[in-house]
């Protein structure tokens, strides 16, 4: 069995065409435009590298986008003191805090002052909340981003058994919630996971987003397995790859996504659509 490629670039693209065109007619409607903030903190060179990848996404459809750069010496009560100025922004209906923060700063204080109504990451406790309660609002990007890819390639989830290898609140937790939503029967594992190997050989569908590269071997999974890759590392000789050892796992699965150009470009087209649905939702009223 060789596997079929999950082309998230192609997926997204499409998706892309369909928000410059909303935003065309919102345009023509004479209707607010959709503004996302983002807000980042200090000099990492990838989130830098991610936050200006954002700016140029929102530039290609119209969505009219701000970036606001503090030093990584500023005092948490600063960056609340920031986020609250553009939660009353009526021409900021998105904001999107770049993680990882710095050490000293608490994270979950910081996403917490960020309004519900503004939160296109996802990641508010209410949102996430309402995910849980199986009402979804704003949900977070990068399992938003899969499930619409899994749909556009019209893979049935409903009845199959979802692992998901890797327990974070950015990808691990959320894609949980999700495939719950989706009629999955579901198995979430972690640092603490004993005997992971035994979850991996009877999973029909798997999410891995641990960062370690070339983690999950073909050998170990269930021949037609649905594999889908969330990470991205960069080895010594400057390649970049996932969490899967494509190689051996290309043999043996029936779809994989690739890395570069899997789920990377739908978390961002999903961050786009976010941004739209907050501003058509909790904003059009008002305008």
């Amino acid at each position: 069995m060789i596997a079929k490629i999950i082309n998230g670039i192609k997926i997204a693209k499409k998706i892309q065409k369909k928000l410059k065109k909303k935003i065309l007619l919102r345009k023509k409607n004479k209707l607010i435009i959709p503004g996302l903030a983002v807000v980042l903190i200090g000099n990492d060179p990838s989130s830098k590298i991610y936050v200006k990848n954002k700016k140029i996404a929102c530039n290609k459809i119209g969505i009219i986008s701000k970036i606001y750069h503090l030093n990584d010496q500023i005092t948490e009560k600063k960056i609340i003191k920031k986020i609250k100025k553009l939660n009353q922004n009526k021409k900021i209906h998105g904001i999107l805090v770049q993680l990882p923060l710095p050490k000293k700063i608490n994270t979950l204080n910081i996403l917490k002052k960020i309004s519900y109504k503004k939160d296109v990451d996802g990641f508010h406790p209410l949102n996430t909340g309402l995910l849980c309660q199986r009402k979804p609002n704003l949900r977070a990007c990068t399992p938003l981003g899969i499930i619409t890819l899994l749909r556009k390639y019209k893979i049935r989830l409903k009845g199959m058994h979802a692992l998901v290898i890797g327990a974070s609140n950015i990808v691990g937790r959320p894609m949980m919630l999700e495939f719950l939503l989706e009629g999955c029967t579901t198995t979430i594992t972690h640092r603490f996971t004993k005997n992971i190997y035994k979850y991996i050989k009877n999973a029909d569908l798997i999410v891995i987003a641990i960062g370690k590269a070339k983690f999950l071997k073909g050998e170990w999974i269930k021949k037609g397995a649905i594999i889908i890759d969330v990470g991205i590392n960069k080895l010594k000789n400057g390649k970049i790859v996932g969490d899967v050892d494509f190689d051996s796992i290309y043999k043996k699965a029936s779809y994989i996504t690739p890395v570069p150009g899997g789920v990377g470009p739908m978390t961002v087209i999903s961050l786009l659509k976010n941004t739209i649905f907050a501003c058509e939702k909790y904003y059009d009223k008002n305008s």
